[in-house]
């Protein structure tokens, strides 16, 4: 990719950060740019180098030919709303006046698109049939963005994410903060992926684009999600949460949700097309990477941004003041 690249996310946030720190890292003189939905993280962002301003559902932005200036690829983390995509619905008509600059846009799905599969395995060929409102709102999003792609062929590539976790969002940092459960409920289990694992994926997408395409990004190893905290209480030499069982557990909404849909994630298509090789293939290694990443911020004497305010017990066992 010769000349001056920008990258521009709307909802610059967990995952656009390890993008924009994985880009900047290359060398190659990445300038980033993207929305928040406060002034404070705007603040923060902007102290951080990010060209970053406010969007949200009622905040488009002001002007936003100007504010994605020069940009080359465009990376969509937010949430979807009952209607499909908040920036499709407020920028999309912005975003198709940025070609033909505009080489690659990304748009964050979720495998929540496939709904239940009883464990089955899907792959990117698997028709897509949603039974939750969030998987819903993100297959409608996803065929709003594709017909960009199909009707003024805009470089749109769709990701579909297993269950994100990383430093400071992992297993780890439930254990911690003392609200892990173990829950149980028989043949359930589902993929992960670790965010450098999407990370590597995206920028391997952005320098090889085949716009129109979908990937899964996810691990090699679905997984009962009462296994990974129990590892992760094994990581930290703590003692794990007691078993529940689902039907006892007075779960809320939410997280009743979760555990209505089960399958498996099929991640072929990343490694034969775009040449990953998944750093993490399984929670194990994912979780005692963060172990390790916050091992790392001890030697130097420094605290990791995510381990403030777990406590001094942990701390101190870290090494961390």
């Amino acid at each position: 990719m010769a000349g001056k690249k920008k990258l521009f996310c709307f909802g610059y946030g967990y995952t656009a950060s390890h993008l924009g720190k994985a880009l900047k890292e290359t060398g190659e003189g990445w300038a980033l740019g993207g929305t928040t939905r406060t002034k404070e993280k705007r603040a923060d962002l902007r102290a951080k180098g990010v060209e970053a301003y406010v969007f949200d559902t009622d905040k488009p932005l002001g002007d936003p030919v100007s504010m994605m200036g020069h940009v080359t690829h465009l990376l969509i983390c937010t949430p979807p709303d009952h209607e499909g995509d908040i920036v499709f619905e407020q920028h999309a008509d912005d975003i198709l006046r940025l070609m033909p600059d505009l080489e690659w846009v990304g748009y964050l799905s979720t495998t929540g698109v496939y709904g239940d599969r009883d464990g089955a395995w899907v792959d990117e060929k698997t028709e897509i049939r949603p039974s939750t409102i969030r998987g819903t709102r993100r297959a409608i999003a996803e065929e709003q963005w594709l017909s960009l792609f199909k009707a003024h062929r805009l470089p749109v590539h769709i990701f579909r994410l297993a269950g994100i976790y990383g430093p400071g969002r992992s297993a780890l940092d439930s254990m911690r903060s003392g609200i892990a459960r173990r829950i149980v409920k028989p043949g359930h289990a589902f993929c992960r992926v670790h965010v450098e694992d999407i990370v590597q994926t995206l920028i391997k997408s952005m320098y090889a684009p085949k716009a129109g395409e979908t990937y899964n990004v996810s691990d090699d190893e679905p997984a009962p999600s009462h296994e990974v905290i129990a590892y992760a209480a094994r990581l930290l030499g703590k003692d794990p949460p007691p078993l529940v069982r689902f039907e006892d557990a007075n779960l809320a909404p939410i997280t009743i949700s979760f555990y209505s849909e089960n399958k498996s994630v099929k991640n072929n298509k990343i490694k034969e097309e775009l040449g990953v090789k998944l750093k993490y293939s399984n929670y194990r290694a994912g979780l005692e990477a963060c172990l390790a990443l916050e091992k790392e911020y001890a030697a130097r004497g420094e605290t990791p941004p995510w381990v403030a305010g777990v406590g001094p017990e942990y701390a101190g066992q870290l090494g961390v003041k």
